[in-house]
């Protein structure tokens, strides 16, 4: 996804093995990640999009001098506080948990898209039934639904 703030930016959808760079986009004024070589086009990645970073993430500091490193060259691509309509959404989650608004992300870090999450299917009832049968030994039981991860 791109934040709302990034509407008026030309985008297109993140691919396995892109190649990324921070940017603050000129028609904008705030930050997203480019196509290395598309400095005027947002890649615009999906929640649970997986990032390896060149080097360990580093976001702009609370003071807005120098910068917040954190120790970490891996992030996953979340969305924070969608109920809220006019704020920035986009952010990183470390593998600590720890999460980084995409907008408070130093310019010029590279990276490279490991992984896109993977797109929901329609399961057949039956074979829903069928699956969770095998699995608990049971096949008269009703499916248990568990909420999607992402």
């Amino acid at each position: 996804m791109c934040d709302y703030s990034l509407h008026h930016v030309a985008s297109r959808p993140a691919r396995v093995g892109d190649k990324l760079v921070s940017t603050k986009f000129l028609n904008s004024g705030t930050r997203g990640f480019a196509a290395v070589g598309e400095p005027n086009v947002a890649v615009c990645l999906l929640p649970g999009t997986e990032l390896a970073f060149e080097e360990n993430l580093k976001c702009d500091s609370a003071y807005g001098f120098g910068y917040n490193r954190f120790p970490h060259k891996v992030a996953r691509f979340r969305q924070v506080d969608k109920e809220k309509p006019n704020v920035h959404h986009d952010a990183l989650e470390l593998p600590d948990g720890e999460i980084v608004m995409v907008t408070k992300l130093a310019g010029g870090q590279h990276a490279t898209v490991l992984q896109l999450p993977a797109s929901p299917r329609e399961i057949r009832p039956e074979i829903e039934e069928a699956v969770v049968g095998v699995i608990t030994g049971s096949r008269a039981s009703k499916p248990t639904k568990y909420p999607t991860l992402c």
